[in-house]
């Protein structure tokens, strides 16, 4: 026991819980923790330009480290630029803490300088937020924010703390435990519905494992191919479970969905069990909901009880661990071989997949860079993607062999999401190949993290996909909307000269034939390096099921766009 100012408290209850670096930016009410911070260090801060970006730089590397990130700024407008990041860490369920200072509390509800409610702005966005005004309650409040953070289901938790009580005094003492009556997440599953569901599982003819982002989060990816290979059934993967099971699995399907493949969305639409493990149904996955999975009978783990049935009906809800449950279902699950079940979905892939993956026509698009990436790099990166087309070509075609390769915003769908979220990844894994492939909408977002990159040293590579377009949004102007670009067509700097500006060597490219280069020289380089690839200027990202359809009824050409589709958009 020791007496402490409540800055300092703040430092030793991250030192606590394991904390090693923190992304932030200093103001005014959060001053006395940053006058404290070099009294430590073993904490590492990294100095951002924009707040959003401390947020999502804690989020890549959360979801990279396993660990909880930490995002730090000041009250105000500090404290409201980190809340599409703590958005987006929850609806992806990412394990953050987001530390604000606040204006001194005899100023609190009397609209003083740079005050705002920022509790009352995130309650609906955090898994729970704390406003705190007494010294004591700093030990407490941090023990419970990362063990609320990190357990159950992931997620965002918001401390808010008071410039006085960041200076006041007070006797130190970290809790060992936590009393949280109402908050106990369960793990295990109910061993019924787990007997039930492998029983359901035996049983099956045609049956499909459907792996979503809770098989990363609950780090179950050698679970999930021990169970896939035990009883034959083959899984796709959300596209926040991409990367759970390498792609080149005799087992691995691909991605469902609005822009998943065929071939899977066909045996969704064919399965007799699905078998949903970490994932939410979310309607970028299942379409129309009345025509989803119609001839399947639905088992569903879970480890949020809010999430199960709360789309689909469910005829085994199971609420627990993914890797748990998983081992339990192994043990008990009968071997089994659907080869002949793979194999029907493998003869309607092949008669897709050249069509998918080859546009054929004499432009440079962007599938000849991820065709070329993906034959260089051999599984060796780590991937971040920002927000539109580029993102799920980069879903579509890059082939991901190892767990927690592909980062991306799933739930919210942050544009500017990839480069500081990138940057939290390369700190997490500072001996590994990261690379940022955003659009030239999103890029342009957040930018200015290309100073944090220089500053901290931080060797990531950096690709953009130009299409002088917001690209998701002109392609649905183009099928839906009568082709009227309205607020789509968009002039960007010069991304190399830029770049340049920064110190960072780049390079452009208007050619298939000289991705290669342009990639192995980017590798090459010890330190950052830009990539800008100038691609066609409307290609569309296919195959598309058109929102509020059937994932049966997908298309693979704009002439294929029923007028229904359209009446539905509308």
């Amino acid at each position: 026991m020791k007496t402490l100012t409540g800055a300092q408290m703040m430092c030793e209850a991250l030192i606590a819980e394991g904390v090693d670096v923190m992304f932030g930016y200093p103001g005014g009410a959060i001053m006395p923790f940053y006058h404290a911070l070099p009294e430590y260090p073993q904490l590492r801060h990294i100095l951002v330009r924009h707040e959003q970006a401390a947020g999502h730089a804690a989020e890549g590397y959360a979801r990279t480290s396993g660990k909880v990130g930490v995002c730090v700024a000041t009250s105000g407008p500090g404290a409201t630029n980190l809340v599409t990041a703590i958005a987006d860490a929850m609806m992806d369920s990412v394990p953050i803490v987001a530390i604000t200072g606040q204006v001194v509390t005899s100023l609190i509800g009397k609209d003083g300088f740079q005050e705002t409610d920022v509790t009352g702005i995130t309650q609906p966005i955090t898994k729970h937020n704390y406003l705190v005004t007494d010294v004591r309650d700093l030990p407490r409040v941090f023990k419970e924010a990362f063990h609320i953070a990190r357990t159950g289901r992931p997620g965002p938790v918001l401390i808010d703390i008071a410039k006085d009580t960041q200076n006041a005094r007070g006797v130190f003492e970290y809790p060992e435990t936590i009393d949280l009556p109402g908050y106990k997440p369960n793990y295990d599953g109910n061993r019924r519905q787990i007997k039930e569901a492998a029983n359901l599982l035996n049983q099956a003819k045609k049956p499909l494992i459907m792996a979503g982002h809770g098989i990363l989060l609950g780090h179950a990816s050698t679970e999930l191919r021990e169970f896939a290979e035990k009883t034959g059934i083959p899984v796709i993967t959300t596209l926040l479970g991409i990367s759970c099971i390498p792609e080149d699995h005799p087992l691995s399907l691909g991605m469902p969905g609005m822009h998943g493949w065929v071939h899977v969305n066909r045996a969704i639409q064919e399965c007799d069990v699905l078998f949903t493990i970490g994932a939410r149904f979310d309607d970028r996955v299942t379409g129309k909901l009345d025509s989803f999975a119609r001839n399947a009978k639905i088992i569903h783990v879970d480890i949020d009880p809010a999430e199960v049935g709360k789309n689909v009906v469910t005829a085994v809800p199971i609420v627990g661990d993914a890797k748990r449950v998983l081992e339990h279902l192994t043990e008990i699950a009968n071997p089994n071989d659907h080869s002949e079940w793979v194999n029907h979905i493998r003869e309607v892939q092949a008669t897709r997949s050249k069509r998918q993956r080859d546009p054929e026509s004499g432009m440079f698009t962007p599938h000849h860079v991820y065709a070329e990436f993906t034959r260089i790099m051999q599984g060796e990166f780590r991937v971040c993607t920002d927000v539109g087309q580029h993102q799920m070509w980069a879903a579509q075609l890059i082939e991901y062999m190892k767990p927690h390769t592909h980062i991306t915003s799933g739930g919210l769908g942050t544009m500017g999401f990839a480069l500081p979220a990138a940057m939290g990844v390369q700190v997490a894994c500072p001996n590994e190949e990261v690379w940022a492939i955003a659009g030239d909408g999103g890029f342009q977002m957040n930018l200015q993290e290309l100073a944090t990159v220089v500053q901290e040293s931080l060797p990531l590579k950096i690709c953009i996909i130009n299409n002088g377009y917001l690209g998701m949004v002109r392609q649905w102007q183009e099928l839906f909307h009568e082709r009227r670009y309205s607020a789509t067509p968009m002039w960007s700097p010069d991304f190399i000269k830029l770049a340049d500006a920064y110190g960072i060597p780049g390079v452009r490219v208007e050619r298939a034939e000289d991705v290669a280069e342009a990639i192995h020289q980017a590798r090459a380089t010890n330190g950052p390096f830009l990539i800008e690839f100038v691609v066609e200027r409307e290609v569309n990202v296919y195959p598309m099921v058109a929102p509020g359809a059937s994932i049966s009824d997908m298309f693979e050409d704009p002439s294929e766009v029923e007028i229904e589709d359209v009446v539905a958009v509308k």
